[in-house]
């Protein structure tokens, strides 16, 4: 079982200092990953665009803020960290040149010894596709598809050659490769049918955001989308237990002196039981990697989470038995 937390890319918290205080306090604790966000532009209006994990549909803190480059932020770590993995959660992959962004992310990959883990996501902002003068907005699945094959072929032979609808190249170097073996893996992000097929058929894993409603996925939903995924991958050829199975959602340790807060409680936030039991019930359902927001303002309690985390519930985490195949 393995946990990590996504850092602050935008808006207040997404200061060097607190991110840096978070990410090595992260190593210190070892936990497994660190993750970082995803946006280039952020238009003044969007008015075609929906975002999908919020009930308003808004993008939470709009759209002037600052916002950081995932990819530059990840360079920095590699150095400012030693054995933590270092991701995107996710990366818009028609955002970037292919074989730039393939090179880039095998760098990363050299430079922080074999640690980074690629998740993407096909995006959903119409207006910052424009901005970037990206491909269509409307054939950003076969792009991602057609971009990470490509990527894929850069990490993994030599010279390379490939020939797509949406990008070609014939006889280059792509060098040097990716630390890890096979190349770096790829985590696709997002639970729409079409994302869940496309996890089955390319991806390392399965990289859903379970914020809020509409995007919650509660343990139910969750099961049924894993053998909907299973079924995919069997469809492909492959072997559903390759794919890992992971889960991002807001995470909140309570101090037991903290008065809890009215309403329903939260899943994966409550006393340290609680938080317990809902990872224990998430694993039961093949879960093996949590990625965790800090549904908190301040850094002194971003940092307290991970320490209560770290001391009151992972050490305490009883994982179900494999199931029989």
């Amino acid at each position: 079982m393995e946990f990590g937390f996504s850092l602050p890319g935008r808006g207040p918290l997404a200061t060097p200092d607190v991110v840096l205080k978070m990410a090595t306090k992260a190593d210190e604790l070892r936990y497994s990953s660190l993750f970082v966000t995803d946006h280039v532009v952020l238009p003044v209006s969007a008015a075609r665009s929906t975002y999908p994990y919020s009930p308003s549909g808004q993008f939470p803190g709009g759209a002037q803020q600052d916002y950081l480059e995932p990819l530059t932020v990840m360079g920095w770590l590699a150095h400012a960290t030693r054995k933590i993995r270092l991701g995107t959660s996710v990366l818009v992959v028609p955002y970037r040149n292919p074989l730039l962004a393939a090179k880039m992310l095998a760098t990363l990959d050299v430079l922080s010894g074999g640690r980074v883990i690629l998740g993407i996501g096909v995006g959903w902002l119409a207006e910052e596709f424009e901005a970037l003068k990206a491909p269509a907005f409307e054939s950003r699945g076969a792009v991602t598809d057609e971009y990470v094959a490509l990527m894929r072929r850069a990490w993994t032979t030599d010279p390379v050659t490939f020939e797509g609808r949406h990008y070609d190249v014939k006889d280059i170097h792509a060098l040097p490769k990716p630390r890890q073996a096979g190349g770096i893996p790829i985590w696709v992000g997002g639970h729409t049918d079409a994302a869940v097929r496309r996890a089955a058929r390319l991806g390392d894993g399965w990289h859903p955001i379970g914020m809020r409603p509409p995007a919650m996925l509660l343990p139910d939903e969750y099961a049924a989308t894993v053998e909907r995924l299973k079924g995919y991958a069997r469809q492909a050829g492959r072997d559903p237990a390759s794919i890992t199975l992971t889960l991002r959602v807001p995470m909140l340790v309570r101090s037991p002196r903290a008065k809890a807060p009215g309403g329903d409680r939260p899943l994966f936030q409550g006393q340290a039981s609680e938080v317990r039991a809902d990872i224990e019930r998430y694993a039961g359902l093949g879960v093996s990697h949590f990625v965790f927001d800090a549904p908190v303002p301040e850094p002194k309690e971003v940092l307290q989470n991970m320490e209560r985390f770290a001391g009151e519930v992972r050490g305490k985490i009883r994982l179900p038995r494999p199931r029989s195949r």
